[in-house]
């Protein structure tokens, strides 16, 4: 028998029929099955003897949960009412079991002689294939949820280092936590005294007028609540709570204010964790979900624990840089110096850290008296925005002190000697300063006769608003000449001084910056510096650094104020600079000035008032205070 005539042969056509991989079902006009093969049969987990004259629609055809399908949406019915080819998937097809298959399918007429066309209808399975697709689905979807948490994880972390306010970075915490994993959410932290609580900050997007209204003081911990906010507190850990939980009565103060939160806010489920470091429990987090929300899993719960964890870290870094900055600080003032005001002369300082820095660095200023008795200011920095350049400056202002006290000479040679021990006896770096010396008779002329290592220059202020640059005496860096073994000197430089006049002493910080150039910020501090002439010292130097604003850098100002022509010269009773009211100062207040001791306190006064140097023409009264 040939290829031809066997592909005609019944028994070959029926071994196909029975051994096809596929399921195939055979119906007659009007839907009733005639003819099923073996996959099919085990597909719907049904006898084909039982299947055989049932109409195959009602029989099988059937949704995903096993209702029934509308027989004039089956495509199954058209497509034999039509008489033409079709093929469709995500259908279901009635087990023996009382369960759904999801099948693929494909239809075609099925013609035999003699009879109106029937169908013939071949499907699969695709439970596994569909199976395959709902894992992928999940693991996709619980993919874009672990990158979803990852993404909040990222941007959290990214609000706690950004700023050492730790009532705003909680504040901002809170509104990255809603909605994406509370509807609102609640901070109580200690607020550093004995037994202290505060709610920090509350938020709620559907009512964040509530929200606000819960914040405040809280109750104090008591010692023997175990209610979930109270072990959190306590670094016990993080407690998971349901609607029955939030249901108890509250046992103490604290639970009742607890409470008071699902009481306005609302909520079914809620995760308290604590805010705690290795080393302290600084706060606890309540995050709740209310409505239609679904409740707290495991492993949300785990997260709202890191979260609390990286807030504590945070918190804790916070308050060790909060310490180290009252360190810095204190240290700062000490080795800053309280000024003399001597006689009639008048002085003012300022220190600003940079904002960047750890509140202390290279600049310093410095005034006292030398054995001759005349008054010295000095202005200087050494390189460097740390605990060593405070250091290098501490003793490179000690080495200038010794020096200028040691012999009667002018600043040229103080400075040459300065250079020479910095480079034999320190390791500070390079430093710029500006030593001056006020010299003149009480009552004035008074003269300023200084050098200048590589500093800024000093500004001279006159009492009716003509400001310049005093640009004689300039010489290169300390420590520079002598390291480099150039022999270079610096030059000496005299100035009369106006009465009423101020020279302004001050560091690069208050004229350099990153957004512009020194010769600009110089020419803006002639400009105001000139606007501020008349002001007393004092209020010159705020507003000049209010103006001003200088930032990126340490910034200090020494202010020195003429008095007037004659004041304090001999039958003049004006008063020196009265001890009732002090001066603001940067350096510590215990800090007395220097030489105070040995001139005693009727020639040297720390206490210097602000607002008394007026310096206008009136008549001096008898109404004035005695001279001390």
């Amino acid at each position: 028998m040939n290829a031809i005539d066997r592909a005609k042969d019944p028994g070959v056509l029926r071994a196909i029929f029975e051994g096809l991989g596929s399921g195939v079902f055979a119906t007659d006009a009007s839907g009733g099955l005639i003819a099923v093969n073996p996959r099919a049969a085990q597909i719907v987990a049904r006898p084909a003897a039982e299947m055989l004259g049932r109409d195959m629609h009602d029989l099988l055809h059937r949704h995903a949960d096993g209702s029934p399908f509308p027989r004039d949406e089956c495509r199954v019915i058209a497509a034999l009412a039509e008489g033409r080819p079709a093929e469709g998937g995500d259908e279901y097809l009635l087990r023996g079991d009382g369960t759904t298959v999801p099948i693929i399918w494909a239809a075609a007429p099925l013609k035999l002689e003699g009879e109106p066309d029937g169908l013939v209808y071949v499907f699969h399975d695709f439970s596994v294939r569909r199976a395959a697709e709902e894992q992928t689905a999940a693991h996709l979807a619980a993919l874009e949820t672990l990158t979803a948490r990852l993404t909040l994880v990222s941007e959290i972390s990214s609000v706690l280092i950004s700023s050492l306010e730790v009532s705003l970075v909680l504040r901002r915490l809170g509104r990255l936590l809603v909605p994406e994993l509370a509807d609102w959410t609640a901070v109580d932290v200690y607020t550093g005294q004995p037994g202290e609580l505060r709610r920090l900050a509350v938020h709620s997007e559907d009512d964040p007028v509530a929200a606000g209204a819960l914040e405040g003081p809280l109750p104090p911990l008591p010692e023997s609540s175990a209610s979930p906010l109270a072990r959190a507190l306590r670094g016990a850990g993080a407690m998971l709570l349901d609607a029955d939980d939030l249901a108890r009565e509250p046992g103490t103060p604290l639970d009742a204010a607890h409470r008071e939160l699902f009481e306005r806010l609302g909520g079914h489920s809620a995760v308290v964790v604590p805010l705690n470091s290795r080393r302290q429990v600084f706060g606890a987090l309540t995050a709740a979900r209310t409505g239609d929300s679904p409740g707290y899993e495991d492993d949300e719960a785990m997260m709202l624990i890191d979260i609390g964890r990286r807030a504590g870290l945070a918190m804790d870094n916070a308050r060790l840089f909060d310490q180290q900055r009252h360190v810095a600080e204190a240290m700062q003032r000490q080795l800053l110096t309280p000024l003399p005001q001597t006689d009639h002369l008048r002085m003012a300082a300022r220190y600003r850290p940079a904002l960047v820095a750890a509140e202390i660095g290279g600049d310093w200023y410095d005034a006292f008296l030398l054995a001759d008795g005349v008054t010295t200011m000095v202005i200087g920095d050494v390189v460097g925005h740390d605990l060593q350049a405070a250091a290098h400056m501490a003793e490179v202002r000690n080495m200038l002190r010794a020096l200028a006290w040691d012999r009667q000479e002018p600043p040229s040679l103080i400075m040459r000697r300065l250079d020479e021990a910095m480079t034999n006896t320190s390791d500070a770096p390079m430093a710029t300063v500006v030593f001056a010396r006020i010299e003149g008779a009480e009552g004035g002329p008074w003269r300023l006769h200084w050098v200048n290592a590589g500093h800024p220059p000093p500004l001279l202020v006159t009492r009716d608003g003509r400001a310049r640059y005093l640009e004689g005496g300039h010489g290169p860096l300390l420590g520079m000449s002598a390291t480099l073994n150039l022999g270079m000197s610096w030059p000496d430089a005299h100035e009369q001084l106006p009465p009423g006049s101020t020279v302004l002493f001050y560091t690069d910080g208050l004229v350099e910056s990153r957004t512009r150039p020194i010769d600009t910020g110089m020419e803006v501090l002639c400009r105001h510096a000139a606007a501020l002439a008349r002001r007393d010292v004092e209020d010159f130097c705020d507003e000049l650094l209010e103006r001003i604003d200088p930032r990126g850098d340490d910034v200090a100002l020494l202010a020195l104020r003429l008095p007037p022509s004659g004041a304090g010269a001999a039958g003049d009773d004006t008063p020196p600079p009265a001890r009732g009211r002090r001066a603001h100062s940067p350096a510590a207040p215990t800090r007395s000035a220097p030489g105070a001791e040995a001139l005693g306190a009727d020639d040297v006064f720390t206490d210097a008032p602000r607002g008394d140097d007026d310096l206008t023409e009136t008549p001096r009264g008898d109404d004035r205070p005695p001279r001390p």
